[in-house]
């Protein structure tokens, strides 16, 4: 086991378990929030398995997730927004770990990778999180 699948397993165990359980348990945004993060996190793990193992389709996963991920929460949001309070529980908390996150693993990333080809993919999906995780943040809060 490497550096890059020990982070993997810690953000899965970390972020990934509590998300799922408030995605089931908690309140209409809740529910949002949590699947908003378990996004970013599930994302951020395909990149750090993607080097771990030496894969780089899941770097393709991963790109898929950016896309589709804040997509998926502007739906839910766009659909829920009666049930939605204005300010849900974990919704200030979105922009910040996207904001650190995000950099935290992409650039080590593109550090161990060099130039080239797959570096412009890592860079392309951070600034996919970035703005899919700002775009979220705001139609959760309804800021």
């Amino acid at each position: 086991m490497n550096w890059w699948l020990a982070a993997a397993a810690a953000l899965v165990l970390g972020g990934l378990g509590p998300c799922l359980w408030a995605a089931a348990r908690g309140g209409a945004g809740g529910r949002v929030v949590a699947q908003n993060m378990a996004t970013l996190l599930l994302c951020l793990v395909f990149l750090l398995l993607a080097q771990g193992y030496g894969r780089p389709s899941y770097v393709d996963l991963a790109l898929v997730v950016s896309v589709l991920g804040p997509t998926g929460t502007l739906v839910y949001a766009r659909l829920l927004a009666e049930e939605l309070e204005p300010d849900p529980p974990g919704a200030r908390l979105l922009t910040p770990a996207v904001a650190v996150g995000t950099p935290v693993t992409v650039v080590p990333l593109c550090v161990a990778t060099g130039p080239g080809r797959a570096m412009v993919k890592l860079l392309v999906i951070g600034a996919l999180l970035v703005a899919g995780g700002a775009v979220t943040s705001k139609a959760v809060r309804r800021v």
